[in-house]
């Protein structure tokens, strides 16, 4: 389905989906379905292509959008990840920061979390496009 709209809006409007209306088209999809299938808290992201203008948002279980400045957080450990992002982030970090930044977080979180599993993977993404994966292993007790 989400696909089909994506075609939809490329065959419509004769561009690519930016940020703000993948992230709307979502939240409309979420809030159509709101009694179920889908239980998901979706973080959409985006650089545009012209101006380097990064968009950064998420939805809750509905639909609704949450559109901050700084950066997003979903999951059952949603409350340390934001303490530990509001203590260890700042603007203008560069990439190996920003993963220094994401993974000392989500591992200082997901420790005092017994639902959120034993790892992670940290993507990021510059405004070049250079995409950086790697994968963070967590507590196995």
């Amino acid at each position: 389905n989400l696909r089909w709209q994506l075609n939809m809006y490329q065959l419509r409007e004769e561009r690519d989906i930016g940020g703000k209306a993948l992230m709307n088209l979502i939240s409309n999809m979420l809030y159509e379905k709101r009694f179920g299938p889908w239980f998901v808290s979706p973080i959409i992201g985006s650089i545009d292509k012209e101006t380097g203008k990064v968009y950064l948002a998420n939805t809750d279980l509905i639909g609704a959008p949450c559109e901050p400045k700084d950066y997003v957080v979903v999951g059952t450990c949603e409350d340390s990840l934001h303490g530990m992002c509001e203590a260890l982030w700042r603007e203008d970090m560069d990439k190996d920061e920003l993963f220094e930044c994401i993974s000392q977080a989500l591992l200082s979180s997901v420790d005092r979390d017994c639902l959120s599993g034993y790892g992670a993977t940290v993507i990021v993404v510059t405004k070049d496009g250079q995409v950086i994966q790697r994968e963070l292993k967590g507590r196995k007790d």
